[in-house]
């Protein structure tokens, strides 16, 4: 329902109307002048480039969830990556130890005597997985599995020299598009993955006829057949599942070519096409992981697309996409300049030009990869990479990280209206219960269920390889806080019941496995460790393994206050839900050190790294709400000091995460300077764990290499910067930067309560609102100053 800050009702309303009505033309006004730059001119909803893609970072990312394709943008000479978010090997695999459970009352007797160096030698030989894990990153052929590109669909054309390129991907419509002149013609290719058509689709035009001649392929390095039939092509194979007993994941996909006037012919591993006027590939694929008939499904896929109207086809694309793009709006001071590319505007911002719609622009691409790697039907979450991925070989495996990477991912979904592109995540998370309590009896000879670092298809819950870093204990956990957050946003009371088991179960495994700190009498994790970071003993030792980081506190005091919250909700498991109380009450407090900063281990241990780019032991800041301004200022201060003492460098998800911090911080300038920071223009794919993060052509995040949490986190942190109700009230622009004061508005943000907010702002001031949706008559909302 609309709010207005003015009199209330009767005889008022009059005087009411008088007294805004230069506020309701501001806001007319403002949206007008919004609605005065076409969507394909806008600058904040197109990645413009200025040339073909050297590597598929500087490509145009399409997806419909299920199907992804990066378009290189060549004219005589194109590639197009293909994917399918269920190519993985691998396959399901038992990696517990059975009998680890034995030695974990020596690993703890270790800690408890502070002998961690011992106690973490003793993990390493005793707690860590069986076999190889996850192959130290490199997992393509054990049985761990890796996330993989499906096929090359390589393009070759014989065109004229070209003049005047232009490369555009249209966030609004998802549609990427080539043009160019060449021989007295104006040539135009779009690209799109349809949803509706389970297709991806690519269409080659001129305006004079006639001058369409291609070669199309469609290869992968190994494990692939191809072959041809009358119009198109097709490719199969079996990814290494590494276990010779058991199958891997079959594969098999589809081309058909479509071709207006010419010729059509074909040799082994190719289809050609000469003097046409106008020519669409068309391509689908699919993997055992899911269903059978997957290589009849993608052929079926092809062959209605290739007898439909193509415009029609796109038409339903756009209608399809737009319904969820087009739930939220904004709009950022400046337009930009749509003949400037994409990567000179981050880099003239980087020389000091002001440029607020870039971060316009960030937004809505966060929103837009979403959109495109995670649907409600999409089979898994989105990985590392969201389902864009060009190698056999993907960094990390480009697999589910759970000490923040996959839950990153999804940090924008509820807020920025994409809830139910959360789906995946949520479903996902079930999944992984009957194999997390298997290893919660393995290790800790523990009820419930659990799950540490690294997870994939095949529900893999065992610790990692490296004691150093895979044994974290709260993956799961921290899983958990998004099955709460989407009730937190949604109030959905059936979908609680049907997740409660899951977040009771996550309880039960600590109510379990919890111990008592000698010197406090705390209830901390043992053995854990704070997410890939180290601290130096007395003795000079860089170690990982510890007792209670403050991360593992941070995420049991949420997660027994939502299982609290939740059986309260529900109106069971009274005994369950006192027992949790009595235990969070002597969980280990957050802990402020000597040096006034946030204690990341229960002593003060030196930091081997201080400006590590995992900050995990400010999750009670973000995303978690134990600490704000409001409610717990002192914390907050030391929140601050922590942050400063940790830098304003890192890899880009790092600085995504530091983004949300500022905010919650009220610190405007100080989260968009980390914004900026995080929009440079980067070249390079190789690794650097410091002063490395970026921002690369296409807008893809530069850990580096390319991981697409950052762009994730990133967009959550713009809209936290816009919106926040985390402690109980909305509150608007509460971290609004000078940058973007003069004016500006959004539409359909979301806050928790199951509440949708409009506002326009001038001058750093939200001169109109409204607050609709069904928990808008309980929504308290809180003004700037």
């Amino acid at each position: 329902m609309p709010r207005f800050p003015g009199p209330g009702r009767g005889g008022r309303d009059i005087l009411f109307l008088m007294r805004f009505l230069p506020v309701l033309i501001t806001l007319a006004t403002l949206h007008a002048l919004g609605m005065a730059v076409p969507p394909d001119r806008d600058p904040s909803l197109n990645v413009v480039f200025d040339a073909p893609a050297k590597d598929f970072t500087g490509s145009c990312p399409l997806g419909n969830g299920r199907i992804g394709a990066m378009v290189f943008g060549g004219v005589n000479d194109e590639r197009v990556v293909l994917n399918e978010s269920t190519m993985w090997s691998g396959s399901p695999q038992d990696a517990d130890r059975e009998d680890a459970h034995l030695v974990l009352p020596e690993i703890r007797r270790l800690l408890l005597a502070g002998e961690n160096k011992k106690a973490q030698e003793l993990l390493q030989a005793n707690f860590v997985c069986k076999g190889p894990g996850s192959g130290s990153g490199n997992g393509k052929d054990v049985q761990y599995g890796c996330y993989q590109k499906f096929a090359d669909l390589t393009i070759k054309a014989d065109t004229p020299a070209f003049t005047d390129y232009r490369r555009i991907l249209n966030l609004d419509n998802a549609v990427g598009a080539v043009t160019f002149e060449a021989g007295g013609a104006t040539y135009r290719r779009e690209a799109f993955v349809s949803a509706p058509g389970k297709v991806f689709a690519y269409r080659f035009t001129a305006d004079i006829p006639g001058r369409q001649s291609l070669t199309i392929g469609l290869s992968r390095e190994e494990r692939a057949t191809v072959s041809t039939s009358d119009h198109g092509l097709a490719i199969s194979g079996e990814l290494n599942s590494g276990n010779s007993s058991v199958n891997g994941v079959n594969f098999g996909g589809a081309v058909e070519v479509v071709a207006s006037g010419g010729q059509i012919s074909h040799t082994s591993e190719q289809v050609s096409v000469k003097g046409a006027d106008t020519v669409t590939i068309y391509f689908s694929a699919g993997t055992s992981f899911e269903t059978a008939n997957f290589q009849a499904d993608a052929q079926h896929a092809v062959a209605r697309a290739a007898q439909s109207n193509y415009e029609e086809l796109k038409k339903q694309h756009v209608k399809d996409y737009q319904s969820f793009f087009h739930r939220v709006s904004l709009k950022l001071p400046g337009s930009g300049d749509m003949t400037t590319s994409t990567l000179q505007r981050m880099a003239d911002v980087q020389k000091g030009t002001p440029d607020p719609s870039l971060a316009a622009l960030y937004f809505n691409f966060g929103r837009y990869v979403l959109i495109s790697s995670s649907r409600p039907d999409s089979p898994l979450p989105a990985n590392l990479q969201g389902i864009w991925a060009e190698e056999l070989q993907t960094p990390w495996n480009g697999d589910f990280h759970t000490d923040i990477n996959v839950q990153m991912n999804y940090w924008p979904s509820e807020t920025t209206n994409l809830s139910d592109c959360q789906k995946p995540l949520l479903t996902f998370i079930p999944k992984l219960v009957p194999n997390g309590e298997k290893t919660a009896k393995a290790y800790y000879g523990a009820n419930g269920w659990v799950a540490h670092v690294i997870t994939n298809p095949w529900a893999y819950t065992s610790p990692g390889e490296g004691a150093d870093w895979g044994s974290t204990c709260t993956g799961g956990a921290w899983l958990c806080e998004h099955l709460w957050d989407h009730y937190a946003f949604t109030k959905d009371l059936t979908y609680l019941r049907e997740v409660y088991p899951t977040l009771k179960g996550a309880a039960e495994f600590f109510t379990d496995a919890l111990i008592q700190e000698p010197m406090h009498g705390w209830l901390v994790t043992a053995p854990s460790n704070s997410p890939e970071n180290q601290y130096v003993n007395d003795k000079g030792e860089a170690l990982s393994t510890c007792m209670g980081p403050a991360m593992d506190t941070e995420i049991l005091h949420e997660l027994f206050g939502n299982v609290i919250a939740a059986s309260e909700a529900l109106g069971t498991d009274e005994a369950f839900r006192a027992k949790l109380t009595d235990l969070k009450s002597k969980l280990a407090p957050i802990q402020i050190g000597h040096d006034g900063r946030i204690m990341e281990w229960l002593q003060e241990y030196k930091e081997s790294d201080p400006h590590h780019r995992h900050s995990s032991h400010l999750y009670a800041l973000y995303p978690s709400d134990q600490i704000s301004l409001s409610k717990t200022p002192e914390l907050a201060e030391a929140a601050r000091k922590s942050l400063e003492g940790r830098g304003d460098m890192g890899t880009g998800w790092s600085l995504a995460w530091k983004v949300c911090f500022w905010a919650r911080l009220h610190e405007g300038d100080h989260a968009n300077k980390i914004l900026l920071r995080l929009l440079r223009p980067v070249g390079g794919t190789g690794f650097d764990y410091h002063d490395a993060g970026g921002t690369y052509p296409n807008l893809f995040d530069a850990h580096p290499p390319f991981q697409i949490d950052g762009n994730f986190g990133a967009t959550a942190g713009i809209a936290e910067m816009l919106m926040q109700s985390q402690t109980g009230v909305i509150e608007l622009l509460p971290a609004l930067p000078k940058e973007w004061a003069a004016s500006g508005s959004v539409k359909g943000l979301c806050a928790r309560g199951n509440v949708k907010v409009d506002f326009v702002w001038k001058d750093g001031k939200v001169i109109s609102y409204k607050v609709y949706g069904p928990g808008a008559k309980n929504a308290k909302v809180v003004l700037p100053g």
